[in-house]
């Protein structure tokens, strides 16, 4: 049943993933960590700042690692089917459909109505991630690397993924 119940939540989360992997992650959580409670929102944010750090599809890495876990190889191969199959679907199906709608306004409005949706998904999760970090790490090292990331990230221009691979760092050295 295990099996079933991976292909089922990355399925769903990335068939309603408007947009990839920033619209996906919060699907994601929501089945991993709130439905399904696989992982604890700490553990889910672990996976995805490792997710993150590394190359390729962030929602194809994080089934993979996700699936493995739960189900061991054929878990991992079931997600990854799971997280790549609307994808494939929708490609397959509608490609005959593209350039009928392409400059469509009906649609450019449907794109723009689902944006806002997809910011407050991330901003929610964003949020939890914070009383998260706030109740692991407490609000020294929360503040400290905020602030840090955020000149890194805004002033000084630093890839993200080099950010994280330091805070990784930072959290091995300073909060084990």
């Amino acid at each position: 049943m295990i099996y079933w119940h991976i292909f089922w939540s990355f399925f769903i989360a990335n068939l309603l993933g408007y947009g990839g992997g920033p619209a996906t992650i919060p699907l994601i959580q929501n089945e991993v960590v709130n439905h399904y409670h696989w992982m604890t929102l700490s553990e889910f944010g672990d996976v995805l700042a490792i997710a993150n750090a590394l190359p390729g599809p962030i929602a194809t890495k994080m089934g993979g690692y996700i699936g493995f876990q739960l189900g061991g190889f054929l878990g991992a191969i079931i997600a990854l089917i799971a997280t790549i199959l609307p994808s494939a679907l929708a490609v397959i199906l509608l490609f005959k459909f593209v350039n009928l709608f392409k400059g469509s306004p009906k649609v450019t409005l449907m794109t723009r109505a689902v944006q806002p949706i997809i910011a407050i998904l991330l901003a929610i999760m964003a949020y939890q991630f914070f009383l998260t970090a706030f109740e692991n790490s407490g609000i020294f090292h929360l503040i400290l690397l905020a602030g840090v990331s955020y000149f890194a990230l805004m002033r000084f221009k630093i890839h993200p993924s080099l950010l994280i691979l330091c805070a990784l760092i930072y959290g091995g050295v300073f909060l084990s």
